[in-house]
């Protein structure tokens, strides 16, 4: 089987995905970022929008309509939970791979 192009992802992308399985807006998304990740990953705001602007164009996340109008809420697509799912069970397979080679 071969590889998605889009493998692996970078850890910030990776937590993003993870953080957005729950709609949120992006000040909330750097919170469960830094949650998710016990606080070894923080995301600029910067830094951020401009993952999320990639995330769309890679068709990973979506904008949620919303009556505030203050904030855009992103959500993660059925593409963004594979392409997570798949960067899991490449992680698994690189630790199990590892904690056999030692032993």
């Amino acid at each position: 089987m071969r590889r998605d192009k889009n493998l692996p992802l970078t850890e910030t992308t990776f937590y993003i995905l993870l953080a957005l399985l729950e709609p949120a807006h992006g000040y909330l998304i750097m919170q469960k970022v830094e949650e998710l990740s016990d606080g070894h990953v923080r995301i600029a705001a910067g830094t951020l929008y401009g993952a999320l602007e990639n995330l769309i164009k890679q068709k990973f996340i979506v904008l949620v309509p919303t009556n505030d109008k203050r904030r855009k809420v992103y959500k993660i697509t059925d593409k963004g939970r594979e392409i997570l799912k798949l960067d899991l069970d490449r992680i698994k397979h690189m630790a199990e791979v590892t904690e056999e080679a030692l032993k």
